[in-house]
């Protein structure tokens, strides 16, 4: 006689050891976050990493037009994959398959990022298409398995195959218009989420950010901050000769991080987003310029210990004006987060 398990196994065809996807209408309770989950972010460690040097190698509009786009790029493969885990994961072959292959993907990114200048375009461009045909296969796939998430499904599939075939395109224009169809294609990237509202449902479920999702936003953060401090070092570290004066800046900086450190995560972390896939595509938009600002912060710090130097590599005072605008694009980011959260006392 066979088991309630082996009745169920047989109805979905799917054999346990592969692991079909979780149901976006299964209930989703507290989880602790997996040690595959973890793994999968070493790999954006070094691409948040490898960004933030290219932008500290080209210091320019063009540089920071690069460094939005491709940060903005890898959040989006960050998010998309971290989500797919979080709502569809499952301990099966399938899901772990899944998480090796976009570590493939960002790996093979960040290789591009450093080649030389000739070829940046062209490397990065394959592998930001490969990232983005794989995250559509990501979600369009969960409609084989789960047939009442199909409907919810289209708005992603047409959105991301439409920025694969702008992607695509670059390969044949000409470079001037290169990055206003890269960024077109990550407004589409961006745009799902709000036309989930315009699809009708046959239920009234809800999406709603669990916990588990919050906290790995947060460890995504705790990534950037190391980037910071990496600054800091690298900057001292350039110096010869350190005097009791650069040790005093060295030790300021480092508070200034743990200050903004301490108000983001006592007023952001441990705080459930507000219910609503509108609140929570907000959330998300909102943590790029949050982020990226911190990323600035890291470059800034590093250029402004060159005031130490006999010949500074950079302008002081443009590094001076790009830390300040990055500290309160920061500061009104965390504003911004505040309205995304619900605003209640953690006991």
């Amino acid at each position: 006689m066979k088991t309630k398990k082996f009745k169920e196994l047989a109805h979905n065809k799917t054999p346990v050891w592969w692991g079909a996807p979780k149901k976006f209408s299964e209930k989703r309770g507290e989880r602790k976050i997996s040690w595959l989950e973890l793994f999968y972010d070493l790999v954006y460690v070094i691409a948040i990493s490898k960004i933030t040097n290219y932008l500290t190698l080209h210091p320019t509009v063009s540089g920071l037009l690069d460094y939005t786009c491709i940060f903005a790029m890898i959040f989006w493969g960050w998010v998309n994959g971290s989500l797919y885990h979080d709502i569809h994961g499952t301990t099966g072959l399938r899901t772990s398959l899944m998480t090796l292959w976009q570590i493939m993907i960002v790996a093979a990114l960040v290789i591009t990022i450093g080649t030389s200048p000739e070829h940046f375009v062209f490397n990065a461009t394959i592998s930001v298409m490969a990232m983005q045909l794989y995250i559509t296969y990501l979600w369009w796939s969960v409609g084989i398995y789960d047939k009442e998430h199909r409907k919810l499904n289209t708005p992603y599939s047409i959105c991301y195959l439409t920025a694969f075939a702008l992607m695509f395109l670059t390969l044949f224009i000409n470079q001037e218009y290169i990055r206003i169809i890269f960024y077109t294609a990550l407004l589409l990237n961006y745009l799902p989420p709000f036309l989930t509202l315009l699809v009708p449902r046959k239920t009234n479920i809800e999406f709603n950010l669990s916990s588990s999702m919050s906290e790995r936003l947060g460890l995504f953060t705790i990534i950037i901050f190391g980037e910071v401090v990496l600054g800091i070092v690298n900057g001292v570290s350039n110096i010869n000769m350190l005097s009791p004066q650069i040790w005093f800046c060295f030790a300021l900086a480092i508070l200034i991080v743990f200050s903004l450190w301490w108000l983001f995560f006592t007023l952001i972390s441990d705080r459930p987003c507000k219910k609503g896939i509108i609140k929570s595509g907000l959330m998300q938009l909102t943590y790029i310029p949050t982020l990226m600002a911190l990323g600035v912060i890291a470059i800034s710090f590093g250029g402004l210990f060159q005031s130490f130097l006999p010949i500074p590599a950079l302008s002081i005072h443009l590094i001076k004006i790009s830390f300040g605008v990055a500290i309160s694009v920061f500061i009104v980011g965390i504003a911004v987060l505040l309205h995304c959260y619900n605003i209640q006392k953690i006991i």
